[in-house]
Protein backbone atom coordinates (compact mmCIF):
# COMPACT_ATOMS: atom_id res chain seq x y z
CA UNK A 1 0.00 0.00 0.00
CA UNK A 2 1.49 3.37 -0.96
CA UNK A 3 1.99 6.39 1.32
CA UNK A 4 -1.58 8.27 2.00
CA UNK A 5 -2.41 11.17 -0.58
CA UNK A 6 -4.15 14.12 1.47
CA UNK A 7 -7.92 15.23 0.65
CA UNK A 8 -9.45 17.97 1.74
CA UNK A 9 -12.79 17.52 3.33
CA UNK A 10 -15.80 19.42 3.90
CA UNK A 11 -19.11 18.71 5.94
CA UNK A 12 -21.64 21.05 4.36
CA UNK A 13 -24.35 20.28 6.84
CA UNK A 14 -22.45 19.99 10.59
CA UNK A 15 -24.14 19.15 13.23
CA UNK A 16 -23.52 17.65 16.62
CA UNK A 17 -25.07 14.45 15.02
CA UNK A 18 -22.99 14.65 11.63
CA UNK A 19 -22.28 10.92 10.25
CA UNK A 20 -18.48 10.37 10.79
CA UNK A 21 -16.06 11.10 7.73
CA UNK A 22 -14.82 8.54 5.32
CA UNK A 23 -12.59 5.71 6.89
CA UNK A 24 -11.03 2.86 6.13
CA UNK A 25 -12.37 -0.36 8.12
CA UNK A 26 -9.42 -2.32 8.41
CA UNK A 27 -5.38 -1.55 7.64
CA UNK A 28 -5.89 -3.31 4.04
CA UNK A 29 -9.27 -2.13 3.16
CA UNK A 30 -9.01 -0.30 -0.48
CA UNK A 31 -11.90 1.48 -0.08
CA UNK A 32 -13.40 3.55 2.62
CA UNK A 33 -17.13 3.83 3.49
CA UNK A 34 -19.05 7.07 2.80
CA UNK A 35 -21.63 7.59 5.41
CA UNK A 36 -25.79 8.55 4.28
CA UNK A 37 -26.53 11.97 5.30
CA UNK A 38 -29.79 12.03 5.37
CA UNK A 39 -32.73 13.89 8.25
CA UNK A 40 -35.11 10.68 8.08
CA UNK A 41 -35.11 7.53 6.99
CA UNK A 42 -34.97 7.31 3.23
CA UNK A 43 -37.15 3.85 1.85
CA UNK A 44 -35.89 2.47 -1.41
CA UNK A 45 -38.85 0.44 -3.30
CA UNK A 46 -37.90 -2.24 -5.02
CA UNK A 47 -36.91 -1.19 -7.88
CA UNK A 48 -36.72 2.61 -7.24
CA UNK A 49 -33.15 4.49 -7.68
CA UNK A 50 -31.84 7.88 -5.40
CA UNK A 51 -29.18 10.39 -5.41
CA UNK A 52 -28.41 9.93 -1.15
CA UNK A 53 -26.51 12.42 -0.13
CA UNK A 54 -23.33 12.29 2.06
CA UNK A 55 -23.18 15.69 3.28
CA UNK A 56 -19.55 15.66 2.32
CA UNK A 57 -17.53 17.43 -0.83
CA UNK A 58 -13.95 16.92 -1.48
CA UNK A 59 -10.86 18.46 -3.43
CA UNK A 60 -8.78 15.66 -4.78
CA UNK A 61 -5.60 16.71 -6.09
CA UNK A 62 -4.38 16.94 -9.27
CA UNK A 63 -3.95 13.44 -11.10
CA UNK A 64 -6.34 11.53 -9.05
CA UNK A 65 -9.87 10.60 -9.01
CA UNK A 66 -11.98 8.94 -6.77
CA UNK A 67 -14.07 6.05 -7.24
CA UNK A 68 -17.55 5.42 -5.91
CA UNK A 69 -18.43 1.54 -5.54
CA UNK A 70 -20.96 -0.48 -4.11
CA UNK A 71 -20.64 -2.19 -0.46
CA UNK A 72 -20.66 -6.09 -0.83
CA UNK A 73 -22.72 -6.67 2.59
CA UNK A 74 -25.27 -3.84 1.33
CA UNK A 75 -25.44 -5.88 -1.93
CA UNK A 76 -26.05 -9.13 -0.50
CA UNK A 77 -28.11 -8.37 2.63
CA UNK A 78 -30.63 -5.67 0.81
CA UNK A 79 -30.26 -5.95 -2.67
CA UNK A 80 -29.13 -2.48 -2.96
CA UNK A 81 -26.08 -1.35 -5.16
CA UNK A 82 -24.78 1.77 -6.54
CA UNK A 83 -26.20 2.01 -9.85
CA UNK A 84 -23.21 3.76 -11.92
CA UNK A 85 -20.66 1.23 -10.52
CA UNK A 86 -17.87 2.96 -10.14
CA UNK A 87 -19.12 6.29 -10.15
CA UNK A 88 -15.94 8.98 -10.87
CA UNK A 89 -15.37 11.99 -9.11
CA UNK A 90 -13.10 14.18 -10.63
CA UNK A 91 -9.95 16.09 -9.27
CA UNK A 92 -11.94 19.24 -10.30
CA UNK A 93 -15.85 18.58 -8.83
CA UNK A 94 -16.51 20.51 -5.71
CA UNK A 95 -20.38 19.89 -5.27
CA UNK A 96 -21.09 17.00 -2.61
CA UNK A 97 -21.09 13.77 -2.82
CA UNK A 98 -24.16 11.98 -3.79
CA UNK A 99 -24.36 8.22 -4.06
CA UNK A 100 -26.79 6.82 -6.51
CA UNK A 101 -28.43 3.49 -5.36
CA UNK A 102 -31.07 0.83 -6.71
CA UNK A 103 -33.19 -1.61 -5.02
CA UNK A 104 -32.43 -4.78 -7.11
CA UNK A 105 -34.27 -6.55 -4.36
CA UNK A 106 -37.33 -8.11 -3.82
CA UNK A 107 -38.69 -5.60 -0.64
CA UNK A 108 -38.04 -2.53 0.26
CA UNK A 109 -34.97 -1.25 2.11
CA UNK A 110 -34.40 1.47 4.54
CA UNK A 111 -31.07 3.68 4.99
CA UNK A 112 -30.68 5.86 8.05
CA UNK A 113 -28.55 8.43 8.92
CA UNK A 114 -24.61 7.23 9.18
CA UNK A 115 -25.27 4.07 6.96
CA UNK A 116 -22.47 2.63 5.03
CA UNK A 117 -23.98 3.04 1.52
CA UNK A 118 -20.95 3.10 -0.43
CA UNK A 119 -17.08 2.57 -0.60
CA UNK A 120 -15.01 5.70 -1.78
CA UNK A 121 -11.48 4.45 -3.61
CA UNK A 122 -8.83 7.49 -4.34
CA UNK A 123 -7.09 6.61 -7.25
CA UNK A 124 -4.24 7.86 -9.79
CA UNK A 125 -5.22 9.08 -13.35
CA UNK A 126 -3.39 8.06 -16.28
CA UNK A 127 -4.63 10.40 -19.06
CA UNK A 128 -4.72 8.41 -22.74
CA UNK A 129 -2.90 10.49 -25.87
CA UNK A 130 -4.64 9.15 -28.61
CA UNK A 131 -3.44 8.12 -31.78
CA UNK A 132 -5.68 6.96 -34.24
CA UNK A 133 -4.11 4.79 -36.67
CA UNK A 134 -5.28 2.64 -39.72
CA UNK A 135 -4.76 -0.73 -38.21
CA UNK A 136 -4.15 -2.20 -34.74
CA UNK A 137 -1.60 -4.37 -34.02
CA UNK A 138 -2.48 -8.36 -33.79
CA UNK A 139 -2.86 -9.52 -30.56
CA UNK A 140 -3.40 -13.38 -29.41
CA UNK A 141 -7.28 -12.45 -28.30
CA UNK A 142 -7.85 -10.34 -31.62
CA UNK A 143 -11.58 -8.87 -31.53
CA UNK A 144 -12.69 -11.88 -29.24
CA UNK A 145 -15.48 -9.80 -26.88
CA UNK A 146 -17.68 -10.83 -24.14
CA UNK A 147 -16.83 -14.52 -22.50
CA UNK A 148 -13.75 -15.24 -25.21
CA UNK A 149 -11.43 -15.72 -22.52
CA UNK A 150 -13.49 -18.54 -20.49
CA UNK A 151 -16.63 -20.37 -20.62
CA UNK A 152 -18.96 -19.42 -24.02
CA UNK A 153 -20.75 -16.08 -23.11
CA UNK A 154 -24.31 -15.89 -22.10
CA UNK A 155 -26.71 -14.75 -25.40
CA UNK A 156 -26.58 -11.38 -24.78
CA UNK A 157 -28.67 -8.66 -27.28
CA UNK A 158 -26.07 -7.05 -29.06
CA UNK A 159 -26.29 -3.63 -31.66
CA UNK A 160 -24.96 -3.64 -34.77
CA UNK A 161 -23.47 0.13 -35.28
CA UNK A 162 -23.95 2.12 -38.81
CA UNK A 163 -21.88 0.96 -41.21
CA UNK A 164 -18.42 3.34 -42.24
CA UNK A 165 -19.41 5.83 -44.42
CA UNK A 166 -17.42 5.63 -47.59
CA UNK A 167 -14.71 7.68 -48.04
CA UNK A 168 -15.01 11.35 -49.59
CA UNK A 169 -13.31 9.73 -52.46
CA UNK A 170 -15.41 7.16 -53.10
CA UNK A 171 -13.29 4.31 -51.86
CA UNK A 172 -14.47 1.28 -48.63
CA UNK A 173 -13.81 3.04 -45.17
CA UNK A 174 -13.80 6.73 -44.12
CA UNK A 175 -15.17 8.32 -41.15
CA UNK A 176 -18.55 7.12 -39.35
CA UNK A 177 -21.30 9.13 -39.45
Amino acid sequence: MTAGVPVAVVRLRPAADAPPLPRYMSAGAAGCDLPADVAAALVIAPGERVAVPTGLAIALPAGYEAQVRPRSGLALREGVTVLNAPGTIDADYRGEIQVVLVNLGDRPATIRRGDRIAQLVVAPVVRAVWQETAALPPSARSADGFGSTGRAAAAVRTVESDPPAPASDGSEGGARR
